[in-house]
């Protein structure tokens, strides 16, 4: 049995490394140590779930962009009742829409007689064109919201845990030179144990921020390019409706 763990966990890295470093620390860094283990838990979380939303989100946009531009009928997908669930470019069309039908007909019920109550339907005017603008606007603001929700976890990481890491750093070295200090024998054999341990707290620190820097900047930038999308698809659908459905001729 001695064998095979001295083969698992040869003599030299029980004595150094992490795992040295660990065993020397103190109750205070291992504390410390506990909570970058849950902020690494949090900000991975939120990286692999942000992710994963943001793939399937431009995914399901692909597959409305398609659908919307095939017939080039501002309404038909509305009309059809055809869903795209996650897709935040639904969710803007569906407030253009809806505000769209009211401004049409006063209503957004859709039934038998909407296509026959659409094409009686007179234009809206400029300045109820304006209030379907300030809908779609308003969903875009709501889907952005939606996009960045919870990247405050992942920035948080990257600028609080080598912080918390440095704070068990320093607590552990001022123990460890408290306890040289009482028992009167300041020797690099003395030192080394404490010091040890003290360090661990800021490499996990790091360890904690490094990944969830490069997952942050990596969100950061979808999230960006999917509002900029969200925008852009805002002012195709606009301009849409305003050349359909808007009176342009001079009020009488």
């Amino acid at each position: 049995m001695s064998h095979s763990l001295f083969f698992i966990f040869p003599t030299p890295f029980l004595g150094s490394g992490l795992v040295y470093a660990f065993v020397q620390s103190t109750f205070e860094g291992k504390l410390v140590l506990l909570t970058l283990f849950f902020g690494s838990i949090f900000s991975w979380s939120v990286m692999v779930t942000k992710i994963r939303m943001l793939h399937f989100a431009k995914k399901q946009s692909e597959h409305f962009m398609e659908l919307f531009r095939r017939d080039r009928q501002p309404l038909q997908i509305f009309e059809e009742g055809v869903q795209f669930e996650g897709s935040p470019l639904n969710h803007i069309y569906q407030a253009g829409c809806r505000e769209l039908c009211f401004q049409l007909l006063g209503s957004v019920e859709v039934d038998e007689t909407f296509k026959a109550r659409l094409e009686m339907a007179p234009r809206i005017t400029p300045s109820q064109m304006r209030s379907v603008t300030v809908a779609m606007e308003r969903a875009v603001g709501e889907s952005a919201l939606e996009l960045q929700s919870q990247m405050i976890i992942l920035s948080t990481a990257v600028s609080g845990a080598p912080f918390v890491g440095l704070l068990g750093t320093v607590w552990g070295v001022m123990d460890a030179f408290g306890g040289i200090a009482a028992a009167g024998t300041a020797n690099l054999a003395a030192m080394a144990p404490g010091v040890s341990g003290a360090l661990i707290t800021t490499v996990t620190g790091l360890l904690v921020a490094i990944p969830a820097m490069f997952g942050y900047n990596f969100l950061v930038t979808s999230v960006q390019a999917m509002i900029v999308t969200c925008d852009n698809f805002a002012a195709e659908l606009s301009s849409e409706i305003e050349h359909r459905y808007v009176f342009h001729g001079r009020e009488e």
